[in-house]
């Protein structure tokens, strides 16, 4: 197994009130950007990730987003060209690119190749689409988006092992001179990882180049529907699929007692976390989400990913207007609720270290991942007890988390690579997950 670390890197200087009054994260004016605090906390983060590296975490996981205080990381490849050289064995997992809103594909692969060979070998890469507020951030149309992603990826991939010079001449994209000079060191590409929020397009996309699938924190059951899906399209491309196909993110907080783990829990939905990511207008512009997508989204619980929530889809969110002291006091009861329904979900997972470790053994059985990602909580929490959450994870939790993986034989993408499993024409896939164990806990 695979355990990494992962941060949003939040920017530490915006109060919930002022999230809450504009009614979302992305817009905020960059008239509240603290200079020396962001220098600060750029730091801080690069320093957090040698110490996940210090106390036994197996990969630290990075991604960006843009104009937006709750994710300082807005160039991905700068932090992991900084840790490729400050750290020493674990894996970069880039969770991920967002492709479209670049707009320069070849000056990715060359970023890429230069992350892999400095850190001698030690890139995974990851493909997204971005969220819809990426899109408008970077004047990317969304109703190209996913061809964009798939036209981008493809010529990546062909940049890294087709011969140069050539010249390319593609739909949004055209190169006159394609001839990288440095390639990346794994060969024929580094190992690669698409995250995902429960996208029926983007799990077939995964399956058909038999790329491992991140589940970015979502509940267990819908979880487990899904991967059964990338297994039967695995299957039919001719390949049993395994744990190394599959990784799962989850937002966990240690505590020495439930209370004090609950307390800094609330903290993954500071301002109601990535449910106020961005508003509906930029969450969901015209030609984003394919139809089905839309429909799934509209039929799922409370909540979402980025902003991606069935509120925002039926128009039940209120218009942005100044919230009042009541106001205000319900939409954090409302968070503290919201913790509670993610908890019982999975979604989060906060407690003492016996409770954790029992709550994460039964994701580990159920989806049987071969890449497991804590999430660190956001906020305005102090490093000492971002690092104290760290620390109790890596003494408490990982070994039991180590000897669990052992006994389920849940192999990483590094340890097996996927794809290697043939099946027969005709031959039946074996089932991938068993929710049959989540479904007698519930009942018990």
């Amino acid at each position: 197994m695979l355990i990494g670390y992962f941060t949003e890197q939040p920017y530490r200087g915006v109060s919930e009130e002022q999230v809450f009054q504009h009614g979302s994260y992305f817009g905020i004016s960059n008239k509240h950007f603290d200079r020396q605090l962001g220098s600060d906390l750029y730091n801080d983060y690069l320093d957090e990730f040698c110490y996940a590296e210090q106390i036994g975490f197996d990969a630290v996981c990075l991604n960006e987003h843009h104009g937006n205080p709750y994710c300082m990381s807005a160039c991905l490849n700068i932090s992991a060209a900084i840790l490729a050289r400050i750290t020493q064995k674990v894996r970069l997992m880039l969770i991920g690119n967002p492709l479209p809103a670049h707009h320069n594909p070849l000056r990715v692969a060359e970023e890429l190749a230069q992350i892999d060979l400095t850190s001698r070998g030690r890139l995974i890469a990851g493909w997204v689409r971005g969220s819809g507020a990426e899109q408008f951030f970077n004047n990317s149309n969304p109703a190209f988006n996913r061809e964009m992603f798939e036209e981008a990826h493809e010529f990546i991939l062909q940049a890294w092992t087709k011969e140069g010079p050539w010249r390319y001449e593609g739909k949004h994209f055209h190169y006159r001179h394609v001839n990288p000079w440095a390639l990346p060191l794994q060969e024929p590409v580094p190992p690669t990882i698409i995250p995902g929020v429960l996208s029926l397009e983007t799990i077939e996309w995964a399956a058909d180049r038999n790329y491992p699938y991140l589940g970015l924190g979502t509940s267990l059951a819908p979880t487990a529907e899904l991967w059964e899906l990338y297994a039967e399209r695995a299957a039919a491309n001719g390949f049993q699929a395994g744990p190394e196909n599959f990784g799962y993110l989850a937002m966990v907080s240690v505590g020495e007692t439930e209370e004090e783990a609950v307390d800094l829990a609330q903290a993954f939905l500071f301002a109601n976390g990535n449910r106020l990511f961005a508003r509906a207008e930029h969450t969901l512009p015209a030609g984003f989400n394919s139809p089905s997508a839309i429909k799934r989204l509209a039929t799922q619980a409370s909540g979402g990913w980025l902003g991606l929530n069935r509120e925002k889809i039926m128009g039940e969110e209120s218009a942005r207007h100044e919230l009042s002291a009541e106001d205000l006091r319900k939409a954090r009861e409302d968070v503290r609720r919201t913790v509670e329904t993610m908890r019982e979900n999975y979604q989060i997972i906060a407690g003492t270290p016996e409770q954790v470790k029992e709550r994460i053994e039964t994701v580990l059985r159920v989806v049987r991942p071969g890449t497991f990602v804590f999430m660190n909580v956001q906020g305005d929490i102090s490093s000492e007890r971002r690092r104290k959450n760290m620390r109790m994870i890596a003494e408490h939790v990982l070994p039991h988390m180590r000897k669990i993986a052992a006994e389920l034989d849940l192999p990483s993408q590094c340890e097996v690579k996927p794809g290697s499993r043939p099946l027969a024409p005709g031959q039946k896939h074996t089932r991938v997950t068993h929710p049959e164990i989540l479904e007698a806990l519930q009942t018990a």
